[in-house]
């Protein structure tokens, strides 16, 4: 009989030594996955959050018309010399078209209603608008901003285009093409688009989005 309550005894005292030794590891590893899930800094950075504002830039639209010059220099029987460059494995424009149907200002130059190719170009260190039309520079406007485009920004604002089986198998034909001979190979066009905003005081903000960049300048809807 002292036999029988000895080895009760010991197995009750070995579930709870089981029991307890497994509670521990579970609060042991539940510590880890927090410490893991937590994220470290080192000592040097700041771990405070970035407000809303913090990193916002302020720019007076109407300064910055009032600031820019009118440009003064002109390209040569007003031909784009980069526009050669940028349609070489083009099959069409580049560059976003821009259908204006009342004029539009900047100081002394008066941009008539039309149909106009608008491409970037840098000058002398700054950055401009060229109204293209017909192949022909007609107006050239200074731009005040460049910066970079947000990534997936095209990918949510232009429409995606969907390919039938047919055109896959055409897409995937051109591209083995295109990796065994590399000069039948056309590069892909720079995505492009335009936003324009109404402001106030008659001021117009435009953003013209070729490739990586945008580019930013303003017009006026009456002359100064």
């Amino acid at each position: 009989m002292k036999r029988i309550i000895t080895g009760i005894i010991l197995i009750v005292c070995t579930l709870a030594v089981s029991v307890s030794s497994g509670y521990s590891a579970e609060v042991e590893s539940n510590s880890q996955s927090q410490e893991q899930n937590t994220v470290s800094y080192p000592e040097d950075v700041d771990t405070q959050e970035i407000a809303d504002d913090e990193y916002t830039e302020d720019i007076d639209i109407e300064q910055m018309y009032r600031d820019m010059p009118v440009p003064e220099f002109k390209y040569v029987h007003d031909i784009d010399p980069g526009e050669y460059q940028d349609t070489m494995y083009s099959t069409w424009s580049p560059y976003p078209l821009f259908r204006l149907t009342a004029p539009l200002y900047f100081k002394t130059i008066a941009i008539q209603p039309g149909y106009y190719l608008l491409t970037p170009r840098e000058h002398d260190g700054a950055w401009f608008i060229l109204f293209k039309e017909a192949g022909r520079v007609k107006y050239i406007v200074p731009c005040y901003k460049k910066e970079m485009v947000p990534m997936n920004f095209y990918k949510n604002n232009l429409p995606q285009i969907k390919l039938t089986k047919t055109q896959l198998i055409r897409e995937k034909a051109l591209k083995f093409i295109g990796k065994t001979f590399k000069s039948s190979k056309r590069k892909p066009i720079p995505d492009t688009y335009l936003e324009a905003s109404d402001l106030d005081n008659n001021f117009v903000s435009i953003i013209v989005y070729w490739g990586n960049y945008r580019y930013y300048f303003v017009l006026r809807t009456i002359q100064l």
